[in-house]
């Protein structure tokens, strides 16, 4: 079975038998040429972290009814989820998902286990909109829950979990509801996340309405509304297949009779619907904005329509006129005079000046 690590990144075997790597003294050593995927490990009886000397004992003091074990990874490879695989019986199905991510938010059970997938999102900070900023990056953090187990894998650099565990360390209470409050903590935890990400991207739609209808916007404004609604997009893609699982999970508790956890994940609910409410409002106002876009800039080309034949109207005139005397005929009116010649410039700025006058009153100049 393949060795695992402890949070300094030491290589322990999962299996109750000697490490091979391990020192004299039984100190687990770093397997040469391998990537220590496990971020940290611990055993929690009654809601306390207990300090055990290997990982082996901490699996034995578990399955002996003495709390749960809770290990934290990051990108596994297969090889590496193997071994743990192998200790709590975790599906193939569920490894493989873990292992190479991309999946839907959803829950899923597999006799006593339970295998849950969050899309985790962070804001990337920008210091303006333009048609191809990433302003929402997502990742995924998988949590296999038993009885006495809970290993969380994590996908992406950010949504790390460090700080959930230092929270549950610091209420004893909570984590003594055993793996079900740590499944609770990650969903509370990402659920809050999408709040502030939807709130910040808020700050963005702001500026983008508020700039599609000033008097100095253009024709790449279109593709800055389409790039927010996109990142928007894949905001939604991660809170809203969470609505399910959730209900699942506020109705009917993971482990029979712990009736009292199911208020915290009612709690997570909630916040998942404002979530979502919130998204699903951003979205019907980033569609009202490149409708009314698309009408100004409608509205902005018949008013250069309008421009361009007043002018050709007004250009007509003269062109018409310099056309027939252009002809050379003999007998012409004004031909033979002296003031023939200025007086049909005259006619013809008059004509051009009344002309100007009609479009320029009914708004086409």
């Amino acid at each position: 079975m393949s060795p695992s690590a402890d949070h300094s990144g030491r290589r322990l075997g999962l299996q109750g038998q000697p490490d091979p790597h391990a020192g004299p003294d039984g100190t687990p050593a770093a397997v040469p040429g391998s990537r220590g995927s496990v971020v940290d490990w611990a055993l929690y009886v009654d809601g306390e972290r207990r300090p055990v000397s290997t990982y082996a004992e901490a699996v034995r003091l578990a399955r002996q009814g003495g709390g749960f074990v809770w290990i934290g990874l990051h990108e596994p490879t297969h090889r590496e989820l193997a071994g743990i695989a192998v200790e709590f019986g975790l599906h193939p199905l569920a490894v493989e998902d873990a292992v190479h991510a991309h999946q839907r938010p959803k829950l899923e059970q597999y006799d006593d286990i339970y295998f849950t997938v969050f899309k985790t999102v962070r804001y990337v900070p920008h210091e303006s909109v333009t048609e191809a900023s990433q302003i929402v990056e997502s990742g995924e953090v998988m949590v296999f829950l038993g009885a006495d187990f809970v290993v969380t894998v994590r996908h992406g650099e950010h949504g790390g979990l460090h700080g959930v565990r230092e929270r549950l360390e610091a209420q004893p209470s909570l984590l003594a509801h055993g793996p079900s409050a740590v499944l609770y903590a990650v969903a509370d935890t990402i659920v809050d996340t999408y709040l502030d990400v939807a709130a910040q991207l808020e700050d963005d739609i702001d500026i983008i309405e508020a700039r599609a209808f000033s008097g100095d916007r253009d024709r790449g404004d279109i593709g800055r509304i389409y790039q927010v609604k996109r990142e928007l997009l894949e905001l939604r893609r991660s809170v809203t297949p969470l609505a399910g699982p959730l209900r699942q999970l506020a109705a009917q508790p993971l482990v029979e009779g712990d009736d009292e956890i199911r208020e915290y994940f009612r709690d997570v609910e909630d916040h998942l619907t404002r979530a979502r409410e919130m998204i699903a409002a951003y979205d019907e106002l980033l569609t009202s904005i490149i409708q009314a876009s698309l009408a100004q800039l409608s509205m902005s080309e018949n008013e250069d329509m309008r421009k361009i034949t007043a002018w050709a109207a007004i250009i007509a005139v003269p062109t018409a006129i310099t056309g027939v005397y252009g002809m050379n005929f003999r007998y012409m009116p004004w031909l033979d005079e002296r003031w023939g010649y200025p007086a049909l410039l005259g006619l013809i700025a008059v004509i051009c000046l009344v002309l100007h006058r009609q479009f320029k009153r009914i708004g086409w100049l």
